[in-house]
C-alpha cells in the first residue's frame, strides 16, 4: 500500500504523530534521522504495523508521499542554542526525493524564522523546486505532553503557519485528519513563536513556583496549602507546583544571539530552574545534620528517576544531577523506579533497590524525586527512617516536603 505521509525523526515528537496519523487510517512511512528517544512497546508496533505503518530505510521512498513531517530532534547545543544538525540532515534527505506537490510541514522546536531562512533554502536548493509555489511548506509547533490521559491528538488543537496561504490551507487539511480543531496562524514565524511561548511559559512559571518553595520554607509557611487554596481562583490563575528540577523535551529559548532583544525573564527562570537540584540536596544535607547524620556515608535512595510520572523518559530530568552531587558529597546513593530496570550516571552504575520498603526502612533519607502511580505513599512514609518530598505528594504532616 503507498504511504500517504512519511515522519521523518521518530523521537519523542515522531512517534507519536506517526501513531496518531495510523490511528487515522493514513499509510505512514517512518524514517529515522539518527539515534533517538522514542520507543514503542512490542504490542503497539504491532498495531501500527497492521495498521499501515512501514519503517523506510531507502530515502527514495520519502519522494512517494503527498506529505512529509519532520520531527527531527533540537537538543541545545555547546553554544547553549537549539543543534539544529539533525533538521538540517533530515531537510537535505528529503530534498534529494522531493517531488511536485508535496506538503513539508516542520514540528520540531526551533526559533522563530528556521522555516524561511533555514530550511526553506536547504530545500530549495536539493529538490530544485520552489516553495510556495512547486510544493507547500508550514510549521506546526509539536504538542505532544506523554502520559496525559485527558489530551491526545484527535482533542488537542493544532497551530499551522503556511509561507503561503496556500500552504496553510495543505497543511491545514492534512492536520484535519488527525484533529477536531486547526488554528491558522498568519505565517510560519507566528506558528514558530507560538512554540516558543508554550514553552518559555512553563518554564517561567514553574519557576516561579520554585522560588515561592524557598521562599516559603524560610517563612515557615506550608507553599502546598498555599498552592491548594489558590487553585480555587476561577481566573486569573493557572496552578503549577515547584519540584527538583524541570525536565522534559521542551527547551527554554530566551534568543540569545538570534534578535538584538533578549527574553529576560527566561533567562532568569532557567537559573532559578537550574538550581533546584542545588536546593534539593541542601535540604537533604539539612535533614540529616538535624537527625545526627551527616551527608557522608549515608544511605540515600531516590524514588522515581524519570523526568514525568508513570513513564520511562529521563530526558532533563534532575535526578542525575541530585544523585552526582550525592555522590560528590561521599553518600552512597540507590534508586527505585518501576519505570527503569537499570540507571548509571557519568558512565557509573547507581545500584537498584528491589524491595522498596525495605530500602526506604534501611536508609538514612528517602528522596521522593517522582510520584509514579505504583509508590503507596503512605506506606513509604510510614517505612522511611527520613522522607523528603519534592513533590508534596504525600499526605501532610507524613514527610518533610520540598
Amino acid at each position: 500500500m503507498p504511504a500517504d505521509l512519511a515522519v521523518i525523526g521518530l523521537g519523542h515528537l515522531g512517534l507519536p504523530l506517526a501513531q496518531a496519523a495510523v490511528a487515522a487510517g493514513i499509510p505512514t512511512l517512518g524514517y529515522k534521522t539518527g539515534p533517538e528517544g522514542g520507543s514503542l512497546t512490542p504490542a503497539e508496533l504491532r498495531r501500527m504495523l497492521s495498521g499501515g505503518f512501514r519503517p523506510a530505510g531507502n530515502p527514495a521512498e520519502l519522494g512517494r508521499v503527498r506529505t512529509a513531517v519532520i520531527c527531527a530532534p533540537t537538543p541545545r547545543g555547546a553554544d547553549g542554542g537549539l543543534d539544529l544538525s539533525q533538521v538540517e540532515a533530515a531537510a537535505r534527505t528529503l530534498a534529494a526525493q522531493l517531488r511536485p506537490h508535496t506538503t513539508v510541514i516542520l514540528e520540531s522546536p526551533v526559533h522563530p524564522g528556521t522555516t524561511e531562512e533555514f530550511l526553506r533554502p536547504l530545500l530549495e536548493e536539493g529538490s530544485g523546486l520552489r516553495a510556495g509555489r512547486d510544493f507547500h511548506l508550514a510549521y506546526s509547533p509539536s504538542r505532544v505532553d506523554p502520559g496525559n490521559r485527558d489530551f491526545g491528538p484527535a482533542n488537542t488543537p493544532k497551530v499551522i503557519g503556511g509561507l503561503t496561504p496556500a500552504c496553510t490551507e495543505s497543511a491545514a487539511a492534512f492536520y484535519g485528519r488527525l484533529t477536531d480543531k486547526v488554528v491558522r496562524a498568519r505565517g510560519p514565524r507566528e506558528a514558530e513563536t507560538v512554540q516558543l511561548l508554550e514553552t518559555n511559559y512553563r518554564h517561567v512559571n514553574i519557576a516561579l513556583v520554585n522560588e515561592m518553595a524557598v521562599l516559603c520554607h524560610d517563612l515557615g509557611v506550608d507553599l502546598w496549602d498555599v498552592i491548594r487554596c489558590a487553585e480555587t481562583k476561577p481566573f486569573g490563575f493557572q496552578t503549577f507546583r515547584p519540584g527538583p528540577g524541570v525536565g522534559g523535551h521542551g527547551i527554554p529559548q530566551d534568543l540569545t544571539g538570534h534578535t538584538t532583544r533578549s527574553l529576560r525573564m527566561v533567562e532568569l527562570a532557567q537559573q532559578v530552574n537550574s538550581h533546584m537540584p542545588r536546593y534539593v540536596i541542601q535540604r537533604a544535607a539539612t535533614l540529616l545534620n538535624e537527625h545526627g547524620k551527616s551527608a557522608r556515608a549515608a544511605r540515600v535512595l531516590l524514588l522515581g528517576v524519570t523526568y514525568k510520572p508513570d513513564l520511562a523518559d529521563q530526558q532533563g530530568t534532575p535526578a542525575h544531577e541530585i544523585a552526582l552531587r550525592l555522590m560528590e558529597l561521599g553518600a552512597s546513593v540507590s534508586y527505585h523506579d518501576p519505570h527503569i530496570p537499570a540507571w548509571s550516571v557519568l558512565g557509573r552504575p547507581v545500584p537498584r533497590a528491589d524491595s522498596l520498603y525495605e530500602a526506604a526502612a534501611d536508609a538514612d533519607l528517602t528522596i521522593l524525586l517522582q510520584q509514579h502511580r505504583t509508590y503507596d505513599l503512605q506506606g513509604l512514609s510510614v517505612k522511611a527512617q527520613l522522607l523528603l518530598d519534592t513533590r508534596g505528594a504525600t499526605p501532610t504532616g507524613a514527610a518533610h516536603r520540598l
